[in-house]
Protein backbone atom coordinates (compact mmCIF):
# COMPACT_ATOMS: atom_id res chain seq x y z
CA UNK A 1 0.00 0.00 0.00
CA UNK A 2 1.40 3.22 -1.03
CA UNK A 3 2.31 5.51 1.76
CA UNK A 4 2.38 9.32 0.76
CA UNK A 5 5.77 11.02 1.36
CA UNK A 6 5.94 8.58 4.21
CA UNK A 7 2.65 9.57 5.82
CA UNK A 8 1.55 7.52 8.32
CA UNK A 9 -2.63 7.21 7.68
CA UNK A 10 -3.97 4.86 10.94
CA UNK A 11 -7.41 3.50 10.06
CA UNK A 12 -9.86 2.67 12.94
CA UNK A 13 -12.74 1.07 12.34
CA UNK A 14 -14.79 1.17 15.34
CA UNK A 15 -18.54 0.19 14.06
CA UNK A 16 -19.65 -2.75 11.62
CA UNK A 17 -20.93 -2.70 8.58
CA UNK A 18 -18.40 -0.75 6.60
CA UNK A 19 -16.06 -2.14 4.27
CA UNK A 20 -13.28 -4.40 5.53
CA UNK A 21 -10.33 -2.29 7.18
CA UNK A 22 -7.98 -3.52 4.92
CA UNK A 23 -10.05 -2.33 1.82
CA UNK A 24 -10.59 1.10 3.92
CA UNK A 25 -7.04 1.43 4.13
CA UNK A 26 -6.77 1.54 0.48
CA UNK A 27 -9.29 4.33 0.01
CA UNK A 28 -7.99 6.30 2.77
CA UNK A 29 -4.26 6.06 1.26
CA UNK A 30 -5.47 6.57 -2.27
CA UNK A 31 -7.57 9.92 -1.17
CA UNK A 32 -5.09 11.65 0.71
CA UNK A 33 -2.13 10.43 -1.74
CA UNK A 34 -4.33 12.58 -4.33
CA UNK A 35 -4.50 15.31 -2.61
CA UNK A 36 -1.04 15.42 -1.77
CA UNK A 37 -0.19 15.08 -5.25
CA UNK A 38 -2.49 18.12 -6.04
CA UNK A 39 -1.49 20.33 -3.38
CA UNK A 40 2.19 19.39 -4.61
CA UNK A 41 2.96 19.31 -1.10
CA UNK A 42 4.77 16.86 1.28
CA UNK A 43 5.18 16.07 5.27
CA UNK A 44 1.59 16.71 5.74
CA UNK A 45 1.67 15.39 8.63
CA UNK A 46 0.17 11.60 10.19
CA UNK A 47 -3.57 11.31 10.57
CA UNK A 48 -6.09 8.84 12.12
CA UNK A 49 -9.46 7.70 10.52
CA UNK A 50 -12.42 6.84 12.54
CA UNK A 51 -15.03 4.94 10.69
CA UNK A 52 -17.50 4.46 13.62
CA UNK A 53 -21.40 5.19 13.50
CA UNK A 54 -23.71 7.85 13.58
CA UNK A 55 -24.20 7.72 17.41
CA UNK A 56 -20.79 8.53 17.67
CA UNK A 57 -20.85 11.14 15.38
CA UNK A 58 -23.71 12.66 16.93
CA UNK A 59 -21.75 12.88 20.74
CA UNK A 60 -18.05 14.06 18.71
CA UNK A 61 -20.58 16.94 17.20
CA UNK A 62 -22.13 18.11 20.02
CA UNK A 63 -19.00 17.95 22.39
CA UNK A 64 -16.74 19.86 19.53
CA UNK A 65 -19.25 21.83 17.42
CA UNK A 66 -22.19 21.88 19.69
CA UNK A 67 -24.28 20.83 16.88
CA UNK A 68 -26.03 17.63 18.60
CA UNK A 69 -26.29 15.70 15.38
CA UNK A 70 -24.93 13.08 13.20
CA UNK A 71 -22.75 14.27 10.39
CA UNK A 72 -21.40 12.85 7.58
CA UNK A 73 -17.24 13.24 8.46
CA UNK A 74 -15.63 16.00 11.15
CA UNK A 75 -11.79 16.44 10.95
CA UNK A 76 -10.03 17.27 14.23
CA UNK A 77 -6.76 19.58 13.42
CA UNK A 78 -3.86 18.64 15.86
CA UNK A 79 -2.51 21.16 18.26
CA UNK A 80 0.58 22.88 16.83
CA UNK A 81 2.33 20.90 19.56
CA UNK A 82 2.15 17.91 18.09
CA UNK A 83 4.85 17.64 15.40
CA UNK A 84 4.17 14.88 12.82
CA UNK A 85 0.44 14.78 12.62
CA UNK A 86 -1.94 16.67 10.68
CA UNK A 87 -4.78 15.43 12.98
CA UNK A 88 -7.53 13.35 12.63
CA UNK A 89 -10.78 12.53 10.66
CA UNK A 90 -14.31 10.65 11.61
CA UNK A 91 -17.15 9.29 9.51
CA UNK A 92 -20.61 8.16 10.57
CA UNK A 93 -21.61 5.40 8.74
CA UNK A 94 -24.98 5.56 8.94
CA UNK A 95 -25.01 8.91 7.02
CA UNK A 96 -22.88 8.31 4.93
CA UNK A 97 -24.51 5.41 3.52
CA UNK A 98 -27.75 6.83 3.17
CA UNK A 99 -25.96 9.91 1.14
CA UNK A 100 -24.33 7.55 -1.16
CA UNK A 101 -28.31 6.07 -1.83
CA UNK A 102 -29.54 9.45 -2.13
CA UNK A 103 -26.82 10.59 -4.27
CA UNK A 104 -27.24 7.21 -5.85
CA UNK A 105 -23.07 6.94 -5.99
CA UNK A 106 -21.21 3.95 -4.81
CA UNK A 107 -20.30 3.86 -1.28
CA UNK A 108 -16.82 3.31 -1.59
CA UNK A 109 -16.86 6.58 -3.96
CA UNK A 110 -18.80 8.71 -1.20
CA UNK A 111 -15.98 6.89 1.50
CA UNK A 112 -13.16 8.76 -0.91
CA UNK A 113 -14.72 12.51 -0.94
CA UNK A 114 -14.99 12.88 2.68
CA UNK A 115 -11.57 11.68 3.02
CA UNK A 116 -10.48 14.04 0.68
CA UNK A 117 -13.01 16.65 2.50
CA UNK A 118 -11.58 15.99 5.35
CA UNK A 119 -7.98 16.10 4.93
CA UNK A 120 -8.05 19.04 3.75
CA UNK A 121 -9.79 20.51 6.00
CA UNK A 122 -6.72 19.29 8.03
CA UNK A 123 -4.65 21.15 5.32
CA UNK A 124 -6.29 24.84 6.31
CA UNK A 125 -8.82 24.55 3.94
CA UNK A 126 -12.61 25.31 4.81
CA UNK A 127 -15.56 26.25 3.50
CA UNK A 128 -17.32 29.25 6.12
CA UNK A 129 -17.07 31.74 2.85
CA UNK A 130 -18.02 31.52 -0.81
CA UNK A 131 -15.00 31.63 -1.51
CA UNK A 132 -13.15 29.46 0.65
CA UNK A 133 -16.12 26.93 -0.73
CA UNK A 134 -15.23 27.14 -3.95
CA UNK A 135 -11.70 27.05 -3.60
CA UNK A 136 -12.21 23.62 -1.39
CA UNK A 137 -14.43 22.23 -3.90
CA UNK A 138 -12.34 22.87 -6.66
CA UNK A 139 -9.40 20.87 -4.88
CA UNK A 140 -11.95 18.55 -4.39
CA UNK A 141 -13.38 18.23 -7.42
CA UNK A 142 -10.05 17.79 -9.33
CA UNK A 143 -8.66 15.26 -6.43
CA UNK A 144 -11.64 13.13 -7.10
CA UNK A 145 -11.33 13.81 -10.99
CA UNK A 146 -7.71 12.04 -10.90
CA UNK A 147 -9.29 8.97 -9.03
CA UNK A 148 -12.15 9.16 -11.82
CA UNK A 149 -14.38 9.74 -9.38
CA UNK A 150 -17.73 12.24 -10.51
CA UNK A 151 -17.90 15.27 -9.47
CA UNK A 152 -19.76 15.49 -6.52
CA UNK A 153 -21.15 19.03 -6.58
CA UNK A 154 -21.95 18.83 -10.56
CA UNK A 155 -26.03 19.54 -9.72
CA UNK A 156 -25.25 22.59 -7.48
CA UNK A 157 -23.17 24.38 -10.59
Amino acid sequence: MEKPDGLDIAVLVESENWPESGRLETLCHRAISSVIRRLGRSGCGDVCILFTDDDAMKALNAQFRDKPTPTNVLSFPAHARDEGRAGDIALGRETVFREAAEKAIEVEDHIVHLVIHGFLHLQGYDHQTDMEAEEMESVERGTLQDLGIADPYEDRR
